[in-house]
């Protein structure tokens, strides 16, 4: 070693990689935040095969990853949220959500919906919430952009864009692209 700087650097990387070991056991065998990782881990390019290696990698740079694996551990996390601080700002209150789960920018993101399926992507400042303690339900395949707002009971199909700054406030069909205000 050069300089007690790096001494210190290594001491830290090697502190943050023993507090990934406490977290991964606790969801290594959740097929939904496996499908999560695989699909962070193609998303951004992740330079290893193995699963440990990937979730030490995803944990350790993106805090929306991080908000996404305390989410699959139920109650739990509460006791191990301080090994690795989410992201403060992103708000994930979901009965159901399936595998392969992104969120690009989580910043000023509220996820309250009823069921979101499999393989969605969320933007940032984006809105899911309820109306008059009605949420959403969101299909497989769906992506939101950033700023679009998803309010009350309505039911978004599969393979649905939803446009940058879009308000969805009635149902969408299968295989569509909404924007706009109201969504069309």
């Amino acid at each position: 070693f050069t300089n007690k700087e790096e001494i210190m650097h290594r001491l830290l990387h090697i502190l943050h990689v023993l507090k990934l070991m406490v977290l991964y056991p606790l969801v290594r065998n959740n097929a939904r935040f496996v499908a999560d990782m695989v699909r962070w881990a193609v998303w951004k390019s992740c330079p290893y095969k193995s699963a440990y290696m990937r979730f030490v990698f995803l944990m350790a740079e993106y805090k929306e990853f991080r908000n996404i694996c305390y989410y699959r551990m139920g109650k739990t996390q509460y006791f191990v949220r301080w090994l690795c601080p989410p992201l403060d700002s992103l708000y994930i209150h979901c009965i159901d959500i399936g595998g392969g789960f992104l969120i690009q920018h989580g910043f000023a993101t509220i996820i309250n919906a009823e069921r979101i399926g499999m393989n969605a992507k969320i933007f940032q400042q984006v809105t899911i919430g309820y109306n008059e303690s009605k949420c959403p339900i969101i299909g497989d395949n769906v992506e939101v952009c950033c700023g679009a707002k998803v309010i009350g009971g309505v039911t978004i199909g599969n393979n649905v864009t939803i446009g940058a700054q879009a308000l969805v406030v009635k149902d969408v069909e299968d295989n569509v692209v909404v924007g706009g205000v109201p969504a069309k």
